[in-house]
């Protein structure tokens, strides 16, 4: 993986660029107007993360370019900030000062409504195997500014973490975490849209073992919570009860611990 800038980059954004390289074990190659096809291939068609001012873009070559950008769980943020439900947070039972671990963090969009649910005193944990994604997903919940200051504070205290989610499952102590939460990559998506379909080139897409569940359950203190689609065999598999949802293409299924 190449970390760089765009062609005009101050020195606060290199320094950026430099940290990152250095944090994430990648190469950092100064911009100096090197178009970023030719950069690639001056490198093996490494990916590429172009560190920007207001977060980053994750480039692959042929394929399409991918900017940070909180999307849907901006939405459903401000929805929770004026007291609305909100469908993952009502499956999870989530509390003010919960912790969570979302195992499947992808861009961070549910991570970002557990965070702005959790409040000040929540310790939200974003798990992403991908090298690339978990590189954006860092850079753009640090700096990305979406208008709204609870919900830029709000990204800036989620931890990202790029590791498999049952290596840090296994690490974790019973019951130390309130929440663990899946969101897979769905084997047929719902939509073809611009914003999922470069997501699904870097994603993971390996399905949920039952270890994973059961290492789920050992360190959730109250919910284990998977987002499928509406009446997935995914839920009976792995012994989720779903939730069903009237006039949704998608549930959520719940494994309630009970550890009195």
């Amino acid at each position: 993986m190449i970390i760089t800038t765009g062609d005009k980059a101050g020195e606060k954004i290199i320094s950026r660029a430099e940290a990152l390289a250095s944090r994430t074990g990648s190469l950092y190659v100064p911009r100096r107007h090197t178009s970023l096809p030719k950069m690639a291939g001056m490198h093996g068609n490494a990916d590429i993360i172009v560190v920007l001012d207001g977060g980053a873009r994750l480039i692959r070559a042929g394929e399409d370019t991918m900017a940070f950008h909180p999307s849907m769980g901006f939405v459903r943020a401000k929805r929770i900030i004026r007291g609305e439900n909100d469908p993952m947070i009502d499956s999870a039972h989530m509390s003010e000062g919960n912790s969570v671990l979302d195992c499947t963090a992808g861009l961070g969009t549910d991570a970002l409504v557990f965070a702005v649910k959790g409040g000040l005193n929540a310790k939200i944990t974003a798990v992403e195997s991908s090298p690339s994604l978990a590189a954006l997903l860092s850079e753009g919940l640090a700096y990305y500014t979406s208008g709204v200051e609870e919900i830029n504070a709000a990204m800036r205290r989620v931890n990202v973490l790029n590791q498999h989610h049952l290596d840090v499952l296994r690490s974790l102590p019973d019951g130390s975490m309130d929440i663990v939460y899946f969101d897979p990559m769905f084997r047929e998506p719902l939509m073809d849209s611009s914003a999922i379909r470069p997501l699904r080139w870097f994603a993971n897409s390996d399905p949920l073992t039952e270890e994973s569940i059961r290492e789920a359950v050992r360190v959730a203190r109250k919910t284990v919570v998977l987002k499928e689609k509406q009446g997935s065999g995914e839920f009976a598999r792995l012994g989720f009860s779903e939730q069903e949802r009237a006039h949704s293409k998608i549930s959520y299924g719940v494994i309630t611990v009970d550890r009195t």
